[in-house]
Order: structure tokens, then sequence, then C-alpha cells
């Protein structure tokens, strides 16, 4: 698929891909390769109902934007992300929102390349970001399993809702 072209009902296969994920979150909240177009949430497994995925724009790079901004949210810092969740959908703009990076003690990092040696994992935030999906060129699903992913070596901070 290419920049540019017609994919079904949408102008750009990324609103596709989006719709999708979509629809498996809300399946999950209602009631494994990570491709855009696979059953990627397991719904036997209590609270995964996020599936991250990275965007790119036309030119190959990745999109990235910050949460927290001022540092007023807990006792979280500003960070930069490229990781984000689909909150609605409205014909081919999307609110997404920015999924905060941490390490294995669980501390906020700004992350913006997926294979930073210190990136461990994501926490779901209130921090959105409303988005033009023509805007981008590409779409990459990662793994439910980084969301709330736990190690054994730390106990899980929770930095949102509480």
């Amino acid at each position: 698929m290419s920049c540019g072209k017609t994919h079904g009902r949408h102008e750009n296969c990324v609103c596709d891909a989006v719709e999708k994920i979509l629809a498996e979150q809300e399946a999950v909240e209602e009631q494994c390769p990570t491709g855009c177009y696979t059953n990627l949430l397991n719904p036997t497994i209590a609270g995964k109902d996020t599936i991250p995925f990275l965007v790119f724009d036309k030119k190959g790079g990745l999109f990235s934007t910050f949460g927290n901004v001022g540092g007023f949210v807990d006792d979280m810092q500003c960070f930069e992300s490229i990781f984000f969740r689909v909150e609605k959908l409205c014909d081919c703009c999307a609110t997404l929102s920015i999924l905060r990076p941490v390490d294995v003690k669980g501390d906020t990092l700004s992350v913006c390349h997926p294979c930073d040696p210190d990136f461990f994992g994501l926490e779901k935030t209130d921090f959105c970001i409303e988005v033009d999906l023509g805007c981008f060129c590409a779409i990459q699903c990662l793994s439910p399993e980084l969301v709330d992913r736990t190690s054994p070596n730390r106990d899980k901070k929770h930095h949102h809702n509480g």
C-alpha cells in the first residue's frame, strides 16, 4: 500500500487500521502476531484493553508528541512519546491517548525510538492529542503485553487515575 492511494472507504490505509484497532479494544472492554488486522487482544486476559501503535509520517519518520507538559499531573514529569492508543475515531480524525514510556523501575522516559535500550513498557495516561490520520503513511501495531508490563524486580507504580 502506498501513500495517497484510496483503500476501502477511507483515503488512507492508516484510517482502516486505526478503525480496526478501536473495534478490537471496544470488543474487549465490553465483555500473536502484531499485525494491525489480526486479533491482538485476548478477551480471557483481564485488563488488556489497549493495542499500542506507532505512526509514521509521509517521509517515514516516527510521529511523537508530549505528555504532562509543565509537569502538573501527579508526580510525573513532562515526557515525549511515540506510542499511542486510539480513543475515538470520526471519519479519518482520531483522538489518541499518549502512552507513557517507562523503564524497568517504572520511571518515566522520553522515548523517540522504539529500540531505546532503557525502554521497558507503557502506561496509559489521560493525555490526548487530536490527529488527522490522513497525514500518516504507515502504522505499526505493537504487543498489548507492553502496556502495564511489570518486572519481578519492581513494585508497580500507578501514575494515572489515582
